[in-house]
């Protein structure tokens, strides 16, 4: 195989992981609408990445549907297909200056929305699964409306740093991985521990939080629970195999 049919074995199968993330986040609610984006690198300089097509729903997502754009093209907003607006800000710059953020899965997901639009936006350690953000979340608290220009992307990137995720106040979550497998990992548990931060302060009661102590060294055994992510994906991509094979067209 030459390295030519490698580059394009490795974008087929992005493609598929793309398409499949595309579908579970529809089968748990976490789509707006036919808005949010999904974008994965397929350049070493992660400049040239995958997106999904302007206003197509996620339950409909296939993988040959998803754009191949380049971060550093001026003109993509010109193109017949021209992606959504936001997602071309948001992505673009994210892939044009963050190379390690192979993978960005932009959403408002009910509750980590919920959170976000709280003035007090912080997951705080009161299980397991909130501390595993414990001094890996970011936190983006500048919110600049609809983020259809390049200052405000380029403002979003800024906040990633080397965070697996970012809470964004008044607007939703993005999270990162070098593979969909990863992020998409992430999106999930962070989702699950804004679900818990919302239920327990419905309760009115005062929460239990862990000292920084014990937040971080359960943290840490997440951190060192690695393979989880790649077997978590695979089990949902076989559910997909099984119900809804064509995401892989």
């Amino acid at each position: 195989m030459t390295l030519h049919d490698t580059a394009l074995t490795d974008e087929t199968a992005l493609r598929i992981d793309l398409a499949a993330a595309f579908r579970l986040a529809a089968r748990n609610d976490w789509h707006e609408s036919v808005a949010n984006h999904f974008s994965a690198a397929v350049s070493a300089d992660g400049k040239r990445f995958l997106i999904n097509p302007r206003w197509r729903h996620f339950s409909r997502i296939r993988a040959s549907d998803l754009l191949l754009l380049d971060a550093d093209d001026p003109a993509t907003m010109d193109r017949p297909d021209a992606p959504d607006p936001s997602a071309w800000s948001i992505h673009s710059a994210i892939h044009r200056n963050l190379p390690h953020a192979r993978v960005a899965l932009h959403l408002h997901p009910p509750y980590a929305t919920a959170l976000a639009a709280l003035e007090d936006p912080f997951i705080l350690p009161v299980d397991q699964v909130t501390a595993k953000f414990w001094g890996r979340l970011g936190y983006d608290l500048s919110f600049g409306g609809l983020a259809n220009d390049g200052a405000e992307g380029d403002r979003i990137a800024s906040t990633i740093g080397n965070h697996t995720a970012v809470m964004m106040q008044n607007h939703g979550v993005t999270a990162f991985g070098t593979t969909v497998a990863e992020a998409y990992d992430t999106l999930y548990h962070l989702e699950r521990a804004a679900r818990t931060m919302v239920l327990a302060y419905s309760t009115g009661h005062e929460l239990a939080v862990m000292d920084d102590d014990l937040a971080e060294k359960t943290a840490a055994e997440w951190d060192a629970y690695k393979g989880v992510e790649e077997a978590h994906f695979a089990e949902m991509k076989a559910i997909l195999d099984a119900e809804e094979p064509d995401y892989r067209q």
